[in-house]
């Protein structure tokens, strides 16, 4: 008989999102697991790599390759495109592409549009670290968000998915308009708490005790520590907003040590400031697992740099989810050369 081919499919962005949509706890507990297998030494995760161009400053792709063993077991790696001129012309900032591999032969088995992925991945890092972080101190009220894009949007789709109630919910962006448009879309996604639009970060910080930073900023842009002095909860997604002096009046937690010092993050400069690394209080999984309990009477600010293995993670779910509804895309004969002697041979048995 004629040797089977490993199977490849393609999975759109419209399968994936219909695979997501509504499972929005599921998805906060697989990223909760690979957090797990992360700090149980589970994965591999190596530095992620920036491919940048000396004529496009602004632009960058960056690749994160990875490995997840446990009950996920894959490998793979993102390709993921960050070009913020895109904006103005109606195209989002990010795109990218996910290539899940069969970790017990190497080949890639699928490769699925994964903007949503990334968005998902990171909202769902951000509602589990809001979750496990207001433990021990009083649960925030009034939600702040500074950056109005996709991410934005994920993340407050998580948040009120996993049961987050607010009394107040400030936006600011650079751009007003898409301030108050990310407004209207909040009112209409059924937001029951009123919206305010505020004219600069500042006015936002001073109001909001969950905060969400989710810009596209390259250098810190925040720099007074007195606009935390009411010791709020950041998700510092965009990772470059908050200038050293915040972050060493703050306690700090990261996703990894390693990822999250590097690449001019604000916790990079604090270490580049310092030389140091004592301004750390530890990471998520310390935090999940009871090692850390991070002090009440400071600012928390979450930097997570973005780990290549909960995009494994939540990729191989979409595909499985896919794949069990009998919905994957498989290209037939993807892979040509699977003989030595370049023809296919058969078998007896």
């Amino acid at each position: 008989m004629v040797k089977p081919s490993p199977a490849f499919a393609v999975i759109p962005g419209g399968q994936v999102q219909a695979a997501l949509a509504g499972r929005e706890k599921q998805v906060v507990e697989i990223v909760e697991a690979a957090y797990r297998l992360h700090g149980a030494g589970r994965t591999v995760n190596p530095p992620s790599y920036f491919l940048r161009f000396p004529d496009r400053p602004d632009a960058r792709i960056i690749a994160l390759p990875a490995s997840c063993g446990g009950d996920i077991g894959v490998d793979g790696i993102k390709w993921i495109s960050s070009f913020p001129a895109n904006i103005t012309s109606g195209l989002p900032r990010a795109s990218a592409a996910l290539l899940l591999n069969d970790p017990a032969t190497g080949y890639p088995f699928a490769c699925m549009e994964a903007s949503i992925i990334s968005a998902v991945r990171t909202a769902a890092s951000a509602a589990l670290a809001a979750d496990r972080l207001s433990e021990g101190r009083p649960r925030p009220r009034r939600l702040g968000i500074v950056g109005t894009g996709l991410i934005a949007r994920y993340v407050h789709t998580f948040l009120a998915a996993t049961g987050w109630e607010f009394e107040h919910v400030g936006v600011h962006d650079l751009n007003p308009e898409y301030a108050r448009d990310f407004r209207v879309y909040l009112e209409q996604t059924g937001e029951r708490a009123p919206v305010t639009v505020h004219e600069t970060a500042d006015d936002l910080l001073r109001s909001c005790d969950l905060v969400v930073f989710a810009t596209v900023a390259g250098k810190p842009h925040v720099t007074d520590p007195g606009l935390f002095a009411h010791r709020p909860l950041v998700l510092h997604v965009s990772l470059r907003d908050l200038a050293p002096e915040i972050i060493l009046a703050s306690a700090n937690i990261v996703d990894d040590v390693e990822h999250c010092l590097k690449a001019d993050t604000s916790v990079h400069l604090a270490e580049q400031r310092t030389g140091n690394r004592e301004f750390l209080t530890g990471t998520l999984y310390d935090v999940i697992t009871g090692a850390v309990r991070p002090d009440p009477a400071q600012p928390l600010v979450f930097s997570p740099f973005g780990l290549g293995v909960l995009d494994l993670a939540v990729g191989k779910y979409v595909h499985d989810l896919v794949r069990d509804a009998g919905e994957l895309h498989v290209v037939d004969d993807f892979f040509h050369e699977l003989d030595r002697y370049g023809q296919r041979r058969t078998t007896t048995g």
